[in-house]
């Protein structure tokens, strides 16, 4: 493995036992030492690439949003929005790089904490795009404001993780998630577009589901096309394969992240997703 390659594994193996360890004891009791028996790298290696820890969890925030796969696309706008919430809910509860850089971005800190402004600012970046691609779809009441709507959601959603953290270390984050989407939308939606909302606690897992199918389906291609010398077999993935988020368009100029792109699965359920097995049959 050329050595580049190798520092880049590295740095990620860091990263990922960085946000484990703060996930699970915080950023003010994690040590260096702790990240160090978690990663199973060397003192060297690991200042190799981060002076402190302070600068490790500024890296464990910064790929926050990264971090979270980027859902399917659907009919509407709105479900791939509530999507990608019900998804962070679902990997709070199984991702230690999601689990740790949430946590790190909704506990307090003292002076020299890590600036944790940065994933509050790229999420309500990334819900406004999708509720400026809604309005474009005719989804939303003639009074939303889209840029405070999504800080309102962000902040909201924030909230309800800290809840979650407290009362059951996020085992009902995913309830919780719901009952915040069945108060909001209403004031979001239109009527005819509320109706077909999937706001299901175990939507989450659904989309993830959906993407891990996509995912095998991709891998699957990349070996066929390996074994036989054909380089155009693994060029066909199903949505929902990136792990990042394309660009949107935001309001007043600038990009904003905003959903990737990607055909999502057919089924027989309104919103495009059906359980592993059927997608495994369409996406055949």
């Amino acid at each position: 493995m050329p050595q580049q390659q190798r520092a880049a594994r590295t740095k990620a193996t860091i990263v990922r036992a960085a946000a484990e360890v703060f996930g699970n004891i915080g950023y003010e009791a994690a040590t260096i030492s702790d990240i160090l028996r978690t990663a199973g790298v060397t003192k060297g290696a690991l200042y190799f690439h981060f002076a402190s820890k302070k600068e490790l969890a500024q890296a464990v925030l910064d790929v926050q949003v990264s971090s979270v796969p980027t859902p399917p696309e659907q009919p509407l706008k709105l479900q791939r929005m509530l999507d990608q919430g019900m998804l962070v809910g679902h990997l709070l509860k199984r991702d230690p790089l999601v689990r740790g850089s949430v946590r790190l971005t909704v506990e307090r800190g003292g002076r020299g904490a890590p600036d944790r402004r940065l994933p509050y600012l790229r999420w309500s970046q990334e819900v406004w795009g999708q509720l400026e691609m809604a309005r474009e779809s005719g989804e939303l009441l003639p009074h939303v404001s889209t840029k405070q709507t999504a800080e309102m959601i962000v902040g909201a959603f924030a909230g309800i993780q800290g809840m979650s953290q407290t009362f059951s270390d996020y085992e009902d984050v995913c309830e919780r998630a719901s009952s915040l989407y069945h108060c909001i939308m209403p004031s979001v939606a239109v009527p005819a577009v509320l109706g077909r909302l999937d706001m299901a606690p175990d939507r989450g897992a659904r989309v993830m589901a959906s993407i891990e199918v996509a995912r095998d389906r991709s891998a699957t291609a990349a070996a066929i096309a390996a074994a036989t010398g054909d380089t155009t077999a693994g060029n066909s993935t199903g949505g929902g394969t990136g792990t990042g988020t394309g660009t949107a368009s935001a309001p007043g100029g600038g990009p904003a992240p905003g959903p990737g792109s990607g055909a999502a699965p057919g089924s027989r359920t309104p919103n495009g997703l059906d359980d592993a097995a059927e997608l495994a049959r369409t996406l055949a």
